[in-house]
């Protein structure tokens, strides 16, 4: 038997599309009940429809994980609908890479602008504390949940060109450990999975030539899958972790072993 979340509900944000979408239709497969958040509302209608076609039970909001406000209107969706909500993944996320300070002939050519850097932390790490923050009282009043977030490798290991990209994915890995200790006595935990390079839209506008070599450096030999990450965000989210809190999970072929 696989594993299974009957009777769950599930809130998935960045849902829209690569390891949100996959986790979200994994999740339904699965019998959970599952919020769809994302920017995007085409594709996130799109993928509660997919997920509805398959006799599975979903709903959409247009979330900005920055917006308070606009997290809070969706958690009252989901407590209206179906009552609960057992399952938080924090996967959304956005890039914008440039190096910190960019020199030539001893000159300043470059730097990475503080909108970039603002936009980033306010989405990738403020966001993942917001939806946290909105959606542990209801886990703390049910005496059970799973919450899980999406760190990265280069979180653990740094990477050129990504200041605020690094910068948001350890703040990440570091508040899931505080949030573990705090929140396992109430049947919560919490727990981080930090990818390496995955086949999804972040990566499929990058030069071939940059992703054969993350395919060389990988061990396993190929890039990752989004379907790899949801695989993991299944086994998180079940009962049969529960054990596991506090862990940051790197889903990445052994690529810091090939390094």
């Amino acid at each position: 038997m696989g594993i299974e979340l009957k009777d769950r509900v599930a809130i998935v944000t960045g849902a829209g599309n690569g390891i949100g979408r996959a986790t979200s239709l994994t999740f339904a497969r699965a019998g959970a009940a599952v919020a769809v958040w994302d920017v995007a509302e085409s594709a996130g209608n799109a993928v509660v429809t997919e997920i509805e076609q398959a006799g599975g039970r979903a709903l959409f909001s247009k979330v900005n994980v920055a917006s308070q406000a606009e997290i809070a209107a969706a958690v009252a969706i989901i407590l209206e609908r179906f009552g609960r909500i057992d399952i938080l993944v924090n996967n959304a996320g956005i890039v914008r890479d440039a190096r910190l300070v960019r020199v030539k002939d001893g000159e300043l050519v470059g730097k990475m602008s503080e909108a970039d850097f603002d936009s980033v932390i306010a989405v990738n790490l403020k966001g993942v504390f917001n939806c946290t923050e909105q959606v542990a009282p209801i886990m703390i009043r049910q005496g059970y949940g799973r919450i899980i977030s999406t760190a990265s490798v280069v979180g653990l290991y740094g990477n050129f060109g990504q200041t605020n990209y690094v910068a948001s994915k350890a703040g990440v890995i570091g508040m899931t450990r505080v949030w573990a200790r705090e929140m396992a006595r109430h049947g919560i935990t919490v727990n981080t999975i930090a990818p390496g390079f995955i086949g999804t839209e972040m990566t499929r506008g990058m030069p071939e030539h940059v992703l054969q070599s993350m395919i060389d450096h990988t061990p396993v030999g190929r890039i990752g899958q989004p379907q790899d990450i949801a695989n993991a965000y299944l086994f998180l989210a079940s009962e049969e972790s529960g054990f596991i809190n506090g862990a940051v999970l790197s889903v990445d072929g052994g690529l810091v072993l090939g390094t």
